[in-house]
């Protein structure tokens, strides 16, 4: 429903229908007429300016045209610039290849004979190479036999007694040892050491456990280890039993001997997990020894043998420094005699050249004919001559 002026229009009317619909469609007219007004003057606007862009297009076209021109003949004379600068380039390049190539040659020529140097060189290494692997496998078979030594008891007590005779024979004298001695017990002793007493002679035997090690060494498992270890003490026990049994002899022997170990290795093993072992060696009379440790105490025992034969030489010593006094109480003697003879004859040797000096100057004398100063002489003995006889 609208109002205007008073008066009521109900919107369902046809005729109020229509009546707006013609305004709406007026209204729409209008604003169509004033917008196409509108675009027409910017149209002649846009006109104008399009004309007066299109005569400065023209005169550009033309400013482009005669740059055009220009940079034709630029770029004819950069194409003639570029052309002889690619025959300089390329001429340039061929001396630079030819230089090149030549510097090439030499430097192929000077690794050719590096490389056929390098090559006897490397010949050469590869023959030492050679020979080193035959050493190798030779020192190899070498283990292998050595291996096969110490696999048997026999072979493998006889490589320890070589290597305690090595020892023994390298530390002391030849007479103060004795090697496979026997005993009074009938007991044979690898080496028996001639010492003094006290202590007195002692044994050295030599005993290698080397089952009983390398199952130790080779044991993966705490088990295997146990029965290896209870493997090591029950040998290492034995051999101390045996070595105290048949080789401390009362009233024979030293009151102790020694067992030898050839192996610095299974030495260690005992001082580091078995010191009971060790011990019970000491309770024994039974010292362990390793080639070290047995070579330190039979440099020891030589300074004892050689002190005890010093002890024994003392009266001998003692003669011989008597008579050497003698000697020299003796040659004292003989030198002072001498100096007197010396001084004797050097008496005789002065008054013979005081005689000597006389006696030249006497024959001067007769040699100018001084009979005058010779009758002079008051020697008695001398007779004058007589003045001859007219």
């Amino acid at each position: 429903m609208i109002t205007l002026g008073g008066t009521t229009y109900e919107l369902s009317d046809p005729i109020v229908l229509l009546a707006l619909g013609a305004a709406v469609v007026l209204l729409l007219v209008v604003i169509l007429l004033i917008v196409s007004v509108r675009r027409a003057g910017q149209s002649a606007l846009m006109t104008q300016h399009l004309a007066s862009q299109m005569g400065g297009l023209g005169s550009r076209v033309n400013e482009l045209s005669n740059g055009q021109q220009q940079l034709f003949g630029g770029l004819n004379s950069v194409s003639e610039a570029q052309a002889q600068q690619q025959a300089q380039t390329l001429q340039l390049m061929e001396q630079r290849l030819a230089q090149v190539n030549e510097a090439m040659g030499q430097n192929l020529s000077a690794s050719a004979q590096r490389t056929a140097q390098s090559l006897g060189e490397l010949q050469q290494r590869l023959q030492t190479i050679d020979k080193a692997q035959e050493n190798i496998t030779k020192l190899s078979g070498d283990v292998l036999s050595l291996q096969d030594i110490l696999s048997n008891k026999q072979t493998r007590g006889a490589f320890g007694e070589i290597q305690l005779n090595d020892i023994v024979s390298k530390a002391l004298p030849s007479d103060s040892y004795a090697l496979q001695a026997t005993l009074s017990n009938g007991k044979r002793a690898d080496c028996l050491i001639h010492l003094p007493n006290p202590p007195g002679p002692i044994v050295i035997d030599s005993k290698f456990p080397l089952e009983a090690y390398e199952a130790l060494r080779n044991a993966t498992n705490d088990w295997e280890v146990n029965e290896a270890a209870k493997l090591m003490r029950s040998s290492v026990k034995h051999h101390i039993k045996a070595i105290s049994e048949k080789y401390i002899l009362e009233g024979e022997t030293a009151d102790g001997a020694l067992m030898f170990l050839p192996s610095e290795a299974v030495y260690a093993e005992l001082h580091a997990n078995f010191p009971e072992l060790i011990r019970d060696g000491f309770a024994a009379r039974v010292w362990i020894v390793s080639p070290t440790t047995c070579m330190a105490t039979l440099n020891t025992m030589r300074a004892i043998l050689k002190d005890a034969r010093m002890r024994e030489q003392a009266g001998a010593i003692r003669k011989e420094l008597s008579l050497l006094y003698g000697d020299v109480d003796r040659l004292g003697a003989r030198v002072e005699n001498l100096d007197r003879h010396f001084s004797q004859a050097a008496k005789d040797i002065t008054e013979i050249k005081i005689s000597a000096e006389k006696a030249g100057k006497r024959a001067r004398r007769l040699d100018n004919f001084d009979f005058e100063e010779l009758a002079k002489d008051d020697d008695p003995k001398v007779v004058p001559l007589a003045s001859p006889k007219s």
